[in-house]
């Protein structure tokens, strides 16, 4: 059973700065592609930042500059490292990550459980 668990979220100030981990558990995993999302309340979850198994990085305009994506393969585990937070970073982030195991047929598309991120004053 493959389960993606995050930390690190919380309450910040506005220009503040947190550190999103997200570790995944399981059997004889490979982990292709890792992924943040967030979701604000009443909004579509959207998408924050990719790291791909070659280690090639995508971000929105939103966020670039701001967050760095990284990921610890030996760990199994990604970090999102959030500077100059702004009110509108506020969301439930998310983790996502494309695993393949032992039993199963090819890559499969994980999600985590979310953290909350809350940036105020």
């Amino acid at each position: 059973q493959v389960q993606l668990v995050e930390s690190g979220g919380g309450l910040v100030q506005p220009g503040g700065s947190l550190r999103l981990s997200c570790a995944a558990s399981g059997s004889s995993l490979t982990i292709s592609n890792w992924a943040w999302f967030r979701q604000a309340p009443g909004k579509q979850r959207e998408f924050v930042a990719a790291i791909h198994s070659g280690g090639s990085i995508n971000y929105p305009n939103s966020v670039k500059g701001r967050f760095t994506i990284s990921r610890d393969n030996a760990k199994n585990t990604v970090h999102l490292q959030m500077n100059g937070l702004k009110p509108e970073d506020t969301a439930v982030y998310y983790c996502n990550a494309l695993i393949s195991t032992a039993i199963s047929t090819g890559y499969v598309n994980y999600w985590g459980q979310g953290t909350q991120v809350t940036v105020s004053s």
